[in-house]
This record gives structure tokens, sequence and C-alpha cells, in this order.
């Protein structure tokens, strides 16, 4: 089985040439640090209003490029509804950029969980984990992936699954999560300040549920962080009104490092 790109050519080039440039230019214009992070959290929108934030933080995997050879990633479901955590029986992804394989023996590992199971129709059309893909391609020499759709799950279900994947310095952690939606700049930059506070003081059980789309992953990964005593920092904060929207009617997005 393979999992065919259902968001190329909307939110991300389809031609291989285009997104590679594009995210050529968007890496080029991050910043990197002599720090690489064990887990990040990042946005999943169109690529002209998410992309330049999403960057800040791949840029940082530069140094870690031929180390990093695993990336569990988890995003929130948009349009299946369900309890618990999806994984796929895909043996790849497909991106424009080629072919990423699936961990197997880790998917193996985690769906023995209870509440975790295969759910091919929460992976077909769902682009919060897809978005992420190429940015991955571009900075990774050779890796897997272990894909999980979030779908109504309690922080300690995710933070659980997490830990059992957390390995060592081969293993990154992507969380995928955009902030606030629809409200007017000056709101939403406010709200999402007071979001980012929230994830760096690691009080997942601050989170509103309109804060962050992705409110289900994030906690799980700010449980498991405070349980291990790890710090996260914000290193971006926009929205679509500083990237490539108009300003009436906004969402926000935020980069986050753990290191």
């Amino acid at each position: 089985m393979i999992r065919q790109p259902a968001v190329a050519g909307s939110f991300y080039p389809a031609n291989p040439k285009q997104l590679h440039q594009m995210l050529d230019e968007y890496l080029n214009d991050a910043e990197s640090s002599a720090k690489v992070p064990k887990a990040i959290i990042v946005p999943h929108a169109g690529y002209i209003y998410s992309g330049p934030v999403a960057a800040t933080a791949y840029a940082r995997l530069k140094k870690a490029h031929d180390l990093i050879n695993r990336v569990v990633l988890i995003g929130p479901s948009h349009r299946v509804a369900f309890r618990g955590l999806a994984v796929s029986k895909a043996q790849s992804f497909i991106t424009p950029l080629g072919s990423i394989a699936v961990d197997q023996e880790a998917v193996e590992t985690i769906v023995k969980l209870p509440f975790v199971e295969y759910l091919e129709q929460a992976h077909t059309y769902e682009h919060s984990l897809e978005v992420h893909l190429p940015f991955l391609q571009e900075m990774l020499d050779d890796f897997k992936i272990v894909p999980i759709v979030a779908g109504d799950a309690s922080p300690e279900q995710v933070s659980q699954v997490i830990d059992a994947l957390w390995g060592g310095d081969e293993t990154l952690i992507v969380i995928s999560s955009d902030l606030s939606h629809y409200h007017d700049y000056a709101t939403a930059k406010q709200l999402d300040k007071a979001t980012s506070a929230t994830i760096e003081h690691l009080q997942y059980e601050q989170l509103a549920y309109d804060s962050a789309c992705g409110k289900v992953p994030v906690s799980g990964l700010l449980k498991l962080a405070r349980e291990k005593s790890l710090t996260i920092k914000t290193i971006d904060l926009r929205n679509s009104g500083d990237t490539a929207g108009d300003k009436s009617r906004v969402v926000g997005y935020g980069a986050y490092v753990i290191e």
C-alpha cells in the first residue's frame, strides 16, 4: 500500500522543481541553530501562509541531516471523527520529491496499545501530516516516518505513544498544529501570544479547545515534556496576516522547539 499525496498542487507546488525552490527560499531565510531539536511543533497550512514559520524549525535540522533516521509525525484529524490515534498500513508516503518509507516496526509496536488503530480513511485526505513531508525530505538524508493522525485522544494517550517512540538522537518528534483561526489580526496576535506562553509553561491542561487545532497532539507532547523535565521555547510566532493573507481574518502559526 502506498499513500498518495492529497494536497500537492493546492497546499504546496506539485512540480518538484518549484517545490524544491520554494522550500529552499523559506529555509535560507530562516536562521539555523547550533542546537538540533529533539521535538518541534510546526504549522500545517498552505505553504504561502505557514511555510516561512515552519521553516524556522526545520532549518535547525541541518546539522543532523545524516543523524536523524526516524521521524514520528503526529497531526490532528480534519476530516474524519474517531477516538484515539490512527496509524496506516501504507508502506510508504509519496510526495512530489519522492517516496518516504514508513517504519513498520514502530507502527506495529504502538498499534498494540488499545487506543491506537489502523484507520486508512483518517490518512487518505489528511493534510496535517502531508505538508511536513517535503520539508523533511529537504532537510534529512535517509529517514523513515511513523505517521499518526490524532482523533479524540487524551494527553495521557498521546504522551504514551510519543514516549514509546522517543528513541535517541536518531528520532525526531514532529507535532503538527496551527493556532487561532479566523480572528482579526490584533485579536489573533493577543490570543496566540497567550497560547505560546501556555505552551512554554507546559500547561497543557490550560490549552483552550480553539487555541490550537492540534491541541490533542500538542497536549501529549507538553505532558511528556513536563514529566521529562524538558523545556520548550517559541522560535517564531506569526499569522497569515504577516505572510500572505489579509488582516481582517487570520490564522495563527507558531514554531516551537524542545532541544
